[in-house]
């Protein structure tokens, strides 16, 4: 058992040969408890007890300084009454006092509404920026960022070896060499930044600057490096420049040379004998093609029928092309093309063809251009369809087409043919507001409507424009307008007899 003495004296306590010496206002405090060490039971009426630091509190609790780090700060057992004396002290001195705008802000707090300065109430805020994150579909990997530190050797190549003015000016520099230098003397400088094609552009500028023989020399130095050859599309340049003039050897036998060369490589090389005009040898090329079932692309055709259109004695092989043109299932014409073979038609009076490319074209999801339109017009006014023609001019109307010089020229004549003079007229005018100026073909056209109407006014003062433009009337539009003046010359002579 333990025990503790509690006493209260005015003398000194003697207890096991030990003093307790008496405080200095002469008063001592002794208390003696007794405790046993083993446990007793709890009991219901027994309230439990109260830690040391609220058995006796010494002082209301404050608040925790914020600005000073509670964590860091060591904790004290032992408490000093001046240093709490200093503190409060200090705090009083730190007191200050509020200032009326400052309890109004605070009291607004409370009230509703805090009350903003005049000015732009609502302000117009942007709106925040798309995230990535949220536009990207769920579930997706997240693309990783790889950073490609190129070399300069690289960053030079794809600046160089697919722009136009570095293959231009490289064309140029071959064309500037003596004729017993090489172009390898240009070549070997910047043959590193190129790539396979690259060269196909230099050779068909060589072709444009009739060097066949500089072109042919850029394909065997292109044989020479590993990285430029082979290359299907410079061989096809190289043949086409020595096709269009008339450098390329042909084999006596076509049909090996067709089995062998790429799609490329032939069209290539009829292209080449289009453009240098051996039509002989392009034609005989796209039939040896055609019986060994090899089919070429369908511009070929259009450019080789333009060509043979030309010459009236070429018209059964024109229609020979317009009959494997027209079986091909994978048309795929461009619009000049079409134009092109519309025109041959109308020249061949084969208006059926003009017709049937049209329809094609305008289901093909394609919109006719004014010289479609012009072409059509004329194909029907050729054919004597002048009213079907009419609804042409009214669909380029509605379509919002923009009128070109050739366009009213073939308008206004369809407006002659019907004898419609008000039209022609508002036409004619139009034609002169767009700022074109007449051809003589309109002039003429004038003159003969003015003149079957009967309206010799108007037929002089078209000959004097016409006259002031430049143009001299021909030898029958004179007779025709002499003896239309002198008819009515003697009209009014007997209106005045009478």
């Amino acid at each position: 058992m333990n025990c503790t003495l509690s006493y209260m004296s005015l003398h000194p306590v003697v207890l096991s040969n030990r003093i307790f010496p008496i405080s200095k206002n002469n008063n001592i405090t002794t208390t003696l408890m007794a405790h046993s060490n083993q446990r007793r039971r709890p009991t219901t009426t027994r309230h439990p007890k109260l830690p040391k630091n609220l058995q006796n509190p010494r002082r209301t609790k404050l608040p925790p300084d914020f600005g000073v780090n509670l964590f860091l700060k060591k904790p004290s057992d032992e408490y000093d009454p001046i240093k709490a004396d200093s503190v409060e002290e200090q705090e009083a001195d730190n007191d200050f006092i509020w200032e009326s705008e400052e309890l109004e802000a605070i009291s607004s707090l409370f009230q509703g509404r805090i009350p903003q300065k005049p000015g732009r109430l609502y302000r117009e805020r942007p709106l925040p920026l798309p995230l990535p994150h949220r536009l990207r579909p769920l579930e997706l990997p997240t693309p990783k960022k790889r950073v490609c530190l190129a070399s300069s050797r690289a960053s030079i190549c794809k600046q160089v070896y697919k722009n136009p003015s570095f293959l231009i000016s490289l064309a140029r520099d071959i064309k500037g060499l003596d004729s017993h230098k090489d172009v390898a003397e240009v070549l070997d400088k910047c043959g590193r930044f190129l790539r396979k094609g690259s060269l196909s552009f230099t050779v068909r500028e060589l072709g444009h600057m009739n060097l066949p023989e500089r072109a042919l020399q850029t394909f065997c130095w292109a044989q020479k490096q590993p990285h430029l050859f082979p290359d299907d599309r410079l061989l096809a340049s190289t043949v086409e420049v020595l096709a269009r003039h008339h450098e390329l050897k042909v084999p006596f036998k076509l049909e090996n040379f067709v089995s062998l060369a790429s799609k490329g490589v032939l069209e290539a090389t009829a292209k080449g004998f289009v453009k240098g005009g051996n039509l002989k040898l392009a034609w005989k090329l796209l039939m040896v093609a055609k019986d060994g079932g090899r089919m070429l692309d369908p511009s070929i055709y259009a450019k080789l029928i333009l060509e043979l259109g030309k010459n009236p004695d070429k018209y059964m092989l024109v229609m020979t092309l317009l009959d494997e043109l027209g079986q091909r299932d994978d048309l795929n014409l461009s619009q000049q093309d079409c134009t092109a073979i519309m025109k041959v038609g109308i020249r061949l009076q084969k208006f059926g063809v003009v017709e049937s490319l049209f329809h094609w074209f305008t289901h093909s999801g394609r919109d006719p251009t004014v010289v479609m339109y012009t072409t059509l017009i004329h194909s029907r006014l050729s054919e004597k369809k002048c009213r079907e023609a009419l609804t042409v001019v009214w669909n380029m109307e509605a379509s919002n087409c923009l009128f070109d010089l050739p366009a009213y020229r073939v308008v206004i004549k369809l407006f002659v043919a019907l004898n419609d003079i008000s039209r022609a007229i508002r036409y004619f005018s139009k034609l002169k507001e767009a700022g074109f100026c007449p051809t003589y073909d309109i002039y003429r056209d004038m003159i003969r409507i003015f003149m079957a109407s009967g309206r010799l006014a108007k037929c002089r003062d078209v000959c004097k424009e016409a006259e002031m433009a430049g143009f001299k009337l021909d030898k029958q539009t004179v007779v025709e307008l002499l003896q239309i003046e002198k008819e009515s010359r003697i009209g009014s002579l007997s209106l005045s007899r009478h």
